[in-house]
């Protein structure tokens, strides 16, 4: 399912990252890698607010929704 649909709180494990070439590289940059836990820490107006490997990261959802859990 797409890190869109986790809940606010839940730890998940990516399974996935989809996109083109560049997104893609773009949020292994981020750290958002296979493997890597995220945590969902809080939804506002079209973002989330992530924690990954020790950080907060903001992305909003289309990019998000990239991301399969």
């Amino acid at each position: 399912m797409p890190l869109t649909m986790a809940k606010r709180g839940e730890t998940n494990y990516i399974k996935k990252v989809t996109g083109r070439d560049d997104m893609r590289q773009r949020l292994a940059e981020l750290g958002f890698v296979v493997g890597e836990c995220v945590t969902v820490v809080n939804e506002m107006d079209g973002s989330m607010i992530l924690s990954i490997k020790g950080a907060r990261v903001a992305l909003g959802k289309s990019m998000a929704g990239r991301i399969i859990i």
